[in-house]
């Protein structure tokens, strides 16, 4: 697709550039007195919590943001590989497809060394997140992104919009009601943002609420969270240009450093025209910020024709720009417990994203952290108010995420390291970085981080099993189910596995059965099926409540190698009868598809075959061999709740 030729215009690029406008903010409404989650901030962070939030009835949720409406321009851009299988939980990853720019080659450039005031390219490679995902990583506005998540949202069963132009003034959390989980023990008051001298102010009360608010989160300094790490000493240009340029490689990622003005990053954007530039500028105090430097768009346009000499620049439109400063912080805790949490306290307020980190955007690394963030929070926070799981469950999202943000501001502290040269090579001149190989070792090295495919977590009693990781040596426990083919029996189709992890809070049981056949009532398969199936036992059982369809808490898959299986011969379980007319679901049984051998794939042992256990947020909980049934359901009561 293509757009911005004329000119830069947000909205929806399903929209033709001549015809296209941008969305306009709801219609002011009241606050609700009481919710289950408030939520304060419609960044990435935000909106992919309320997103998963809208799909539950029963949970009543309000997301309130200080903005006058929705976002037009956003300055995240990158959509790693695991942010795509995220959208495609949400079921929109085909739009996301079709309108991002696939990053698939990187550009190297340094002085040329027979004319050092010249840059001059010494290698293309291939970028090195491609084959980490059925998906690429790729380049989108940001307000595309949140479009999406906001119709989502507004097309859900809850019909959920934000509350737009309220401010935070003060956030507080009930000592005395703080472990009651069903109380609303949180009192938040806003004040409308507008030009009236007479600002209204609204209370609301809240079971749990979600700061999302940004670097400079109200909700973080309302319950006195600090935030620990480097500050920033060097600033750093970014625009969105519509440039003429003879530079070859500017619709490809591309790296720069010069001999005495140092570096630019480029980032071809979406649309075919769109052009973001990374340009380094100066050093400043340690009492100063990026935004007293007074630098204006003209001035880091000035630097990055300096730096890419000998090629032409001319800027026919700035689409959006700012300075930013380069630095790494991490808050001391995620949530409203004691650092540490010695008492086991049951959080009940919570930070996430840019609240909670904060980084250079070089990396795209924001949005693609901020979003997984409540992505992990979400569903955890569903299950214990629809009451499917102990409370303690929400202790493991400053456990899991905590860890992640640190790996983020170390990744992002070397990779800033290694892009940046002193703005002024006659200060200090040995410093100056003109080796560009390091830079493609370390997002070789990083890749997997830098897609968010090897992001795992530590081990707990929701992410267990690690004896048993020979069983699938493909599937990590802790990082995401690595999705992968299989053909749908009923129909011949091949599904990817991954993409049946839909964000609806429900768990997942992939069974990956022996050589045996499942009609052999002595296999391995069939003595699972039945178990779940017939077994008291049995947490799918267990945990589902008669009302509900079979599949209604945890959904259960099956992949067989026999070729010669058909629907109507397997076990009844593995396509039950669902809903009002109890129609039968034929989309849980598959068989291997011989050109997409999943179990060659993702090292499955053919001969004992094996369960994965995946979590609501697409995460591999558990391991465990097809006939562990006890060890099945102790897993699950160590958190679960019965119905």
């Amino acid at each position: 697709m293509q757009y911005h030729l004329n000119g830069f215009k947000p909205g929806n690029y399903q929209i033709r550039d001549e015809a296209r406008k941008p969305a306009t903010p709801p219609p002011m409404a009241d606050l609700p007195n009481e919710v289950d989650v408030l939520i304060v901030g419609s960044g990435p962070a935000g909106l992919a919590l309320a997103r998963q939030l809208a799909d539950f009835a029963d949970i009543k949720t309000c997301l309130v943001e200080q903005k006058p409406g929705p976002m037009l321009f956003g300055q995240a851009d990158g959509i790693s590989c695991r942010t795509m299988e995220i959208m495609e939980a949400f079921n929109c990853s085909e739009m996301l497809v079709k309108e991002t720019y696939q990053l698939r080659q990187n550009a190297f450039w340094e002085p040329d060394a027979n004319q050092p005031d010249q840059i001059k390219r010494t290698h293309k490679v291939p970028d090195a997140r491609l084959g980490l995902s059925e998906f690429t990583h790729g380049v989108v506005n940001q307000a595309r992104l949140h479009d999406i998540l906001l119709e989502g949202m507004e097309n859900s069963v809850t019909h959920l919009v934000p509350h737009y132009s309220r401010r935070l003034v003060t956030l507080e959390v009930d000592p005395e009601l703080s472990q009651n989980p069903d109380a609303h023990a949180i009192t938040a008051t806003f004040e409308t943002e507008n030009d009236s001298a007479d600002k209204k102010v609204e209370t609301i009360k809240a079971r749990f609420v979600v700061g999302c608010d940004g670097a400079h989160s109200a909700v973080r300094k309302n319950l006195g969270i600090e935030m620990q790490g480097d500050s920033a000493n060097k600033a750093w240009g970014v625009m969105d240009v519509l440039l003429v340029t003879d530079f070859p490689d500017i619709r490809v990622k591309t790296f720069i450093q010069s001999q005495d003005h140092g570096a630019v990053m480029i980032i071809p954007r979406e649309g075919g025209y769109l052009v973001r530039l990374y340009v380094e500028m100066d050093l400043f105090g340690e009492d100063q910020r990026a935004g007293s430097l007074e630098l204006t768009s003209d001035d880091i346009i000035a630097k990055a024709k300096l730096i890419m000499n000998p090629y032409q620049i001319e800027v026919k439109e700035v689409a959006w720009w700012s300075i930013y400063g380069v630095g790494q912080r991490v808050a001391e805790s995620f949530d409203d417990t004691p650092v540490g949490n010695p008492d086991n306290l049951i959080p009940r307020a919570f930070v996430a994203g840019d609240a909670c980190h904060t980084h250079s955007p070089k990396g795209g690394w924001g949005l693609n952290t901020s979003l997984p963030d409540t992505f992990n929070l979400g569903w955890k926070l569903a299950a214990v108010l629809q009451g499917k799981s102990d409370p303690k469950l929400l202790q493991t999202y400053e456990q899991e995420r905590r860890k992640v943000a640190f790996m983020l501001i170390n990744a992002d502290r070397e990779m800033s390291a290694l892009v940046a040269t002193r703005p002024n090579a006659q200060k200090n001149a040995e410093s100056v970085k003109t080796n560009t190989a390091e830079i493609e070792k370390f997002i070789a090295r990083q890749n997997g981080f830098i897609a968010g495919t090897s992001i795992g977590y530590d081990p707990s009693y929701i992410t267990t099993g690690q004896s048993n990781q020979a069983l699938a040596t493909g599937f990590h426990i802790g990082q995401r189910f690595h999705s992968s083919k299989a053909v749908r029996i009923a129909d011949g189709r091949p599904v990817h596995l991954g993409h049946q992890v839909k964000a609806d809070g429900r768990w997942r049981i992939f069974i990956f059965a022996d050589t045996r056949s499942p009609l052999d009532e002595g296999s391995a398969a069939a003595g699972l099926i039945h178990y779940l199936a017939q077994n008291p036992a049995s947490p799918v059982l267990k945990y589902t409540s008669e009302e509900d369809d079979i599949d209604a808490v945890i959904d259960v898959y099956s992949v067989f190698q026999q070729q010669d299986l058909s629907i109507e011969t397997l076990p009844a379980f593995i396509w039950p009868a669902k809903g009002k007319y109890g129609l039968r679901d034929y989309e849980k049984a598959f068989q291997c598809d011989l050109k997409h051998d999943i179990f060659k794939a993702r090292g499955i042992d053919r001969k004992q075959g094996c369960m994965v256990i995946v979590r609501p947020d697409q995460h591999i909980a558990n391991i465990l061999p097809l006939d562990a049934h006890k060890e099945l359901s102790a897993f699950f009561d160590g958190f679960m709740l019965k119905p």
